[in-house]
């Protein structure tokens, strides 16, 4: 005999859509953020570790007119390869994430950012760190595009005739592609503390309503005056009436003695 499985409360709730907030596929989307943001970090460091830098030789002949030019330590092939890798992957992963939240906020019920209460405290503190969170989120990523893209063009200048001698040679500054990386970490997960902030306000909403609602009924069901009990014919089993006689009762037609003598 097959096992019979009781059917849940979890099993009769409405599953979420998944362009709500909330759903599997916005976790789904949260947690590829966030290990494409350690993707993207990772590629900074072996930029940083693999960047070219710069050697100074002499160059002249038999010891006369001695002048030192500079050449590079490498192409900077995996340094540009790495930058451009995690340049177009934090620029992808963010479009993508915040289109998403866009749409998600856009379509679910209930509709939070018209239907909140703005002189709540709630809502203003939530207000404050949405705010926070995405402004600070764009500000982390244009540092750390703008950065990428500075790596990109430096790496990108002396890819042929690297090992020629010459008399200046750019290269970028130690710490650029790490500070790419750390603010590439900040962007993802303060992209994160986003979604949960908008979460958050959903679901505080939802319970506001709730409580509403059933203040709403509680006041209609006291408010409203109480209703005559309605009125109902019944029958009994038998419907003939029975004539019984009590006992210590006069008969219905009996006479009196004096009665009787006169007549």
């Amino acid at each position: 005999m097959p096992k019979t499985v009781g059917v849940t409360h979890a099993d009769l709730a409405p599953s979420r859509r998944s362009t709500e907030l909330g759903s599997k596929t916005g976790v789904a989307f949260i947690v590829v953020t966030i290990i494409c943001g350690l993707f993207c970090f990772v590629l900074c460091l072996i930029a940083e570790a693999t960047r070219s830098q710069e050697k100074w030789v002499e160059s002249g002949e038999d010891g006369k007119d001695v002048k030192y030019e500079c050449i590079y330590s490498g192409s900077g092939k995996m340094a540009l390869l790495c930058s451009a890798v995690a340049f177009v992957g934090l620029a992808v992963v963010m479009l993508v994430e915040h289109m998403y939240m866009l749409i998600a906020v856009s379509k679910s019920p209930p509709p939070v950012l018209l239907s909140w209460d703005p002189d709540s405290t709630q809502f203003k503190t939530l207000t404050w760190q949405a705010g926070f969170f995405f402004v600070t989120t764009w500000l982390c990523f244009a540092v750390a595009e703008i950065l990428l893209l500075i790596g990109l063009s430096v790496e990108s200048g002396h890819l042929k005739n690297w090992s020629k001698p010459r008399e200046s040679c750019l290269i970028i500054r130690e710490g650029l592609f790490c500070a790419a990386g750390v603010l590439t970490l900040m962007t993802v997960f303060l992209a994160a503390g986003l979604y949960l902030t908008a979460l958050h306000a959903q679901k505080l909403f939802q319970q506001q309503q709730l409580v509403r609602q059933q203040v709403l009924e509680t006041t209609v069901l006291y408010t409203s005056p109480p209703g005559s009990p309605p009125h109902r014919l019944t029958t009994m089993a038998r419907e003939d009436p029975v004539i019984t006689e009590l006992p210590n009762q006069p008969p219905p037609f009996s006479f009196s003695g004096g009665f009787q003598k006169a007549i």
